[in-house]
């Protein structure tokens, strides 16, 4: 029988990669920036329209700005992983957080994915999909190596756990 100190429930262990806060920077620039670019580039060219442009540049430069400030920080210190002997816990989001812990007897697939901006960072992301009705865990912003490894031992243990996963 588990003691109550093995049942207590914790946040996992291990954060992402710190490199993880300039993706989600670059992320996050892609879409706070472009409109009020836009907008700067109507006040600059359409001098009688400043009036507009000029406010309407302001209103939609200064939230983005402060969301690509503020969000990746945030972020990071909120996501966490870790694989134990029995299962796969995650922590992500930032506004809306979710804790995930998937025992790796049901675990089903894993995955793994680098798209170009992590390849930029040398990060990846791994998805582990299990069986169950809320979808699969995602861990972002791991360095490569990382998740690479990670995905080499989740392989191996949920080959060596016997499996309700069917």
């Amino acid at each position: 029988m588990l003691d109550n100190q093995e049942l207590r429930l914790r946040p996992p262990r291990n954060r992402v990669e710190s490199r993880a806060i300039g993706w989600w920077t670059l992320q996050s620039s892609l879409f706070a920036l472009p409109l009020p670019l836009v907008f700067g580039v109507l006040y600059l060219t359409i001098g009688p329209a400043r009036f507009v442009f000029g406010p309407l540049f302001l209103a939609a430069l200064v939230p983005g700005l402060l969301y690509m400030g503020v969000m990746p920080i945030w972020r990071y210190r909120v996501h966490r992983w870790e694989m134990t002997d029995e299962a796969v816990y995650a922590a992500s989001g930032w506004l809306w957080q979710r804790w995930r812990v998937v025992p790796l007897s049901r675990v089903q697939t894993v995955d793994m994915l680098r798209g170009p901006l992590q390849q930029m960072f040398r990060l990846s992301g791994i998805t582990v999909t299990s069986a169950s009705s809320s979808g699969a865990v995602k861990i972002k912003g791991l360095d490569h190596g990382t998740a690479t490894e990670l995905v080499e031992q989740l392989t191996r243990s949920t080959q060596a756990v016997p499996g309700d996963a069917t």
